[in-house]
């Protein structure tokens, strides 16, 4: 079974030394990966002792990437953080939803107008 980890906790692992971060509700331990870190050093630590979870996947990681954390995984984020710790919704999600909105009208729009003329 995975040990729990508070976000207060993770909050205290925030420096190059000693580095923790979040993602996707896992806690990671990511000091020795520090140097190795293709995109450098400080976007790591930028991210030190947060959760990191929307900078990691805004990114892009590859599935080799996320396969590489398994081997820094220290624990689970704390069940009573996770509910507080949901982002609220981007405006690249509320940009997605509407244009998907907008492309939907301007589809029916279209059908209804070709079906009038025939």
């Amino acid at each position: 079974m995975s040990k729990e980890i508070s976000l207060a906790t993770v909050k205290k692992h925030n420096t190059p030394g000693d580095l923790w971060i979040v993602i996707d509700n896992k806690v990671y331990d990511v000091t020795k990966f520090l140097h190795e870190h293709p995109g450098g050093e400080e976007t790591l630590l930028t991210v030190g002792g947060t959760d990191g979870t929307e900078d990691f996947n805004d990114v892009g990681h590859s599935a080799e990437a996320r396969e590489l954390l398994k081997k820094y995984f220290i624990g689970n984020l704390a069940e009573s953080d996770i509910k507080q710790n949901k982002p609220p919704v981007g405006c690249r999600e509320i940009g997605i939803a509407v244009g998907a909105i907008l492309l939907g009208m301007a589809l029916v729009y279209v059908i209804k107008r070709g079906t009038a003329k025939n």
